[in-house]
């Protein structure tokens, strides 16, 4: 990058504003300019530039005149293109909705950070209508992964441009959704923080949805203490009730089922050292076989995935309309699996994914968390999977493996860059919270984190 702001973090960022050193419209028109000249002209689906400029000047006079609203102030957010913004039509990535209706006002949260001070300078690319954990896109094209070296790699989905935005240093936070590993797979595959917050945490009115009942939102940022600052202003609340961890206090359980399956040797070695830095910082480590993981999977296999049936639900009459002949095949193909799944199957899945829920529970001692590879693979090449559908279905399966299974429990995490391994690409650990536990996984995450990149 050229520029000397774009890429720093939000805790940066806000010191040089609120300090007068950096102005807001200043820093607005440098956003827009680094966005312009970026070589990689996917990563955004459309810019807010007027609205962006109106509040970057509204944030200028606030902080001349001493009524800053806060440390987020004048600093820069981008969208997923989910996210409904007032005047604009929400296309969630798709060209099927191109001509919708523009929403009348902002989505809850997006509302929230404006009231926040922030400036929404646009809405970013994504994997269509979010059924996806790669981030292809065959309608706006896909962007590539800011680390690769040798060739396009994912940039990992379905949260996409999102993630790549920030990599990149155009933005210092961008707004995802997570419904299946959708803000931290793109996190980790990109090597930055992505924070899945617990399910109805943050109001999702005005979010397109894939699935309502694993639908949660979150940051992908720079810092875990950026996480913090976005989660406590999307809320609404205006200090967050959390303090940094301290290593001596962490328990984590790393999960012997399923998630290294199959794992390429230079995650795991990478994985393992940030596990050991940990372990000689005082945090208590302890390998533990789940069981239940396995169930999970078994379950989708005998009565189909629930993301799928939902997924069917909310796109039943497209499916069956012309509109489907515009959707990514592969789109379209996975919802319509969801058809397959009927009433009884659909409560068999919501009756044991309660008990599953308990179970885990009960199978973690008080204050423990979970700690584990965020994915068990780097960013593949892009390439090989453009036109082929079996290792794009196989692709995007072993993608979704690790991420998803908190999705089912119904529970938070946080992805942090942990080294590098096969292609000098980005390794995620991901720490892991049962649900409503946010305070305490961001806790950890933030000593953690200070370990990782020390």
């Amino acid at each position: 990058m050229t520029t000397s702001n774009t890429g720093r973090s939000v805790s940066t960022l806000s010191v040089l504003i609120q300090s007068g050193a950096l102005d807001p419209v200043a820093l607005a028109e440098e956003t827009f300019a680094a966005i312009r000249d970026f070589g990689d002209q996917t990563i955004f689906l459309s810019l807010l530039e007027e609205r962006a400029m109106a509040e970057a000047q509204a944030s200028a006079k606030r902080i001349r005149d001493g009524r800053s609203r806060g440390a987020l102030d004048g600093i820069p957010v981008a969208w997923k293109d989910l996210f409904d913004v007032e005047g604009l039509a929400t296309t969630a990535g798709s060209k099927v909705l191109a001509n919708a209706t523009s929403a009348e006002r902002d989505a809850d949260v997006v509302a929230a950070l404006c009231a926040a001070g922030m400036v929404s300078v646009g809405r970013v690319n994504m994997s269509e209508f979010a059924f996806s954990g790669l981030g292809i896109n065959p309608h706006y094209g896909t962007p590539r992964n800011p680390a690769s070296r040798d060739g396009a790699r994912l940039p990992g989905g379905s949260s996409s441009g999102s993630a790549v935005a920030v990599a990149a240093g155009l933005v210092p936070v961008s707004i995802g959704t997570d419904t299946g590993g959708s803000v931290r797979i793109p996190a980790a595959f990109n090597g930055i923080v992505g924070y899945k917050a617990t399910r109805g945490r943050c109001s999702m009115r005005g979010v397109f949805p894939l699935a309502k009942s694993h639908d949660s939102l979150g940051p992908l940022c720079r810092t875990v203490a950026d996480a913090v600052l976005i989660d406590t202003a999307m809320r609404g609340a205006i200090t967050a009730d959390i303090r940094r961890g301290v290593l001596s206090d962490l328990s984590l359980v790393v999960p012997e089922t399923i998630v290294f399956d199959g794992a390429e040797p230079g995650v795991v070695a990478a994985f393992e050292v940030a596990l050991a830095k940990l372990e000689r910082g005082g945090a208590k480590i302890r390998r533990q076989a789940f069981p239940l993981f396995s169930e999970l999977f078994e379950l989708a296999a005998r009565h189909g995935p629930m993301v799928s049936a939902e997924a069917f639900a909310v796109h039943k009459d497209r499916l069956a309309g012309p509109g489907a002949a515009e959707m990514d095949p592969r789109v379209a193909a996975r919802a319509r699996l969801g058809e397959k799944t009927t009433t009884s199957d659909y409560l068999a899945l919501l009756e044991a994914r309660g008990r599953l829920i308990a179970a885990f529970a009960a199978s973690l001692a008080p204050g423990e968390l979970l700690v584990a590879p965020t994915l068990p693979h780097v960013a593949p090449l892009t390439e090989p999977l453009l036109g082929d559908d079996d290792l794009f279905t196989k692709t995007n399966a072993k993608t979704l493996r690790n991420t998803l299974i908190n999705n089912f429990l119904d529970g938070c995490g946080v992805s942090l860059p942990c080294g590098t391994g096969d292609a000098g690409m980005p390794v995620g650990l991901l720490l892991s919270g049962q649900r409503n536990e946010d305070e305490r996984l961001l806790s950890a995450a933030l000593a953690a984190e200070a370990v990782l990149q020390g």
